[in-house]
């Protein structure tokens, strides 16, 4: 399977590169981040020393850089061996690939394709994760046994809430088909936005800001190639004029970021965070809401693993069809191919 490697990709939450190195697996390459004692940067380098292609995951950081744990090889953050036990000269062939890395809004990005193509103004912005009176929030990674376009497609179709999260963010079955739902394609990726009127508040709704009256329900998504999805998601009293003005208090109203990194052709990080926009005096609320979605992407997780069973064993897309609430997913998988193709996405 093709993945574009001109693009960048979350690598990790910032908090988890730390003093020990840390290994994933991005595009089907094995990678280790670490943090630079001298500087705070972080660093990402290909997880094989150059001597006798032990995984650097197994070494330590140092004041000099990051030290393999077999022979005590040491590279700098570009990749450069800046240290081998004993005398003699530095092999000038000592040398293991890096990665572009860029930290920013509490996310360490890193570009796959060769460093000096990284273009760093495409990193998606989430300026969410900087307002914390505003926007508190709390961030989490899942592993999936899937591929990341089956996730991203998950996102893509939300008739599956009322379906799959029956006891959480579903809500009514029909208002989910009747919902009226804009999709625009952009050069980046696609942006949709579903509303469902005088709907009931589902039942985490009902539970975050206790609405028991009928609301005028908002799903906007953006979707940006290849991976990133930025979700604001409310509710409003019907009778309030939501479609006029979303932001206003005293309704239900949240914001994730979900970022979705090819780890194989088919397992997947799931990097995600959730911005409380109600109580945000309340650490408890961010914490409840945290558990809500939490409850509810375990069960997109079971359901997209099944699915990437099923198609693994039966033959994969062939055959499947299309129907109206694929409109946005269509659109994404456009968008994609685009990228994946060398097309411009800017």
């Amino acid at each position: 399977m093709q993945f574009p490697l001109n693009t960048w990709y979350m690598a990790a939450w910032a908090h988890e590169v730390g003093d020990a190195p840390l290994a994933r697996t991005i595009c089907n390459e094995q990678i280790v981040l670490f943090r630079d004692r001298a500087t705070g940067l972080a660093a990402a380098l290909q997880d094989r020393c150059c001597h006798r292609g032990a995984p650097l995951r197994l070494g330590e950081v140092t004041d000099r850089g990051l030290r393999c744990g077999y022979h005590g090889v040491t590279y700098d953050c570009s990749g450069s061996c800046v240290h081998v036990p004993g005398p003699g000269k530095i092999p000038s062939k000592l040398k293991v690939r890096n990665f572009a890395v860029e930290e920013r809004d509490e996310v360490v990005w890193i570009w796959m394709g060769e460093p000096a193509q990284a273009d760093h103004s495409k990193i998606l912005a989430y300026p969410y994760h900087g307002d914390t009176k505003k926007w508190p929030h709390k961030k989490h990674m899942h592993k999936v046994a899937a591929n990341y376009m089956l996730l991203i497609e998950n996102l893509m179709d939300l008739t599956h809430l009322a379906f799959v999260h029956k006891s959480t963010i579903g809500g009514n079955p029909q208002a989910h088909t009747d919902a009226k739902m804009t999709v625009v394609p952009k050069d980046t990726g696609l942006h949709f936005i579903r509303w469902l009127p005088n709907s009931a508040p589902p039942a985490t709704y009902s539970k975050a800001v206790g609405i028991t009256a009928n609301v005028d329900r908002w799903m906007e998504f953006e979707y940006f190639a290849p991976g990133n999805v930025v979700q604001w998601t409310g509710a409003l009293e019907t009778g309030r004029g939501a479609e006029e003005n979303r932001d206003q208090s005293g309704g239900f109203s949240l914001r994730i970021l979900h970022s979705l990194t090819p780890e194989t052709e088919h397992s997947s990080l799931y990097f995600w965070s959730i911005s409380n926009g109600y109580r945000q005096e309340d650490p408890d609320a961010t914490e409840q809401i945290f558990q809500e979605v939490n409850t509810a992407f375990q069960e997109d997780k079971a359901m997209v693993e099944a699915q990437q069973s099923t198609l693994l064993s039966t033959g994969g897309e062939e055959g499947l069809v299309n129907i109206v609430s694929d409109v946005a997913r269509v659109h994404m998988r456009r968008a994609l191919q685009r990228l994946i193709d060398g097309g411009n996405l800017t």
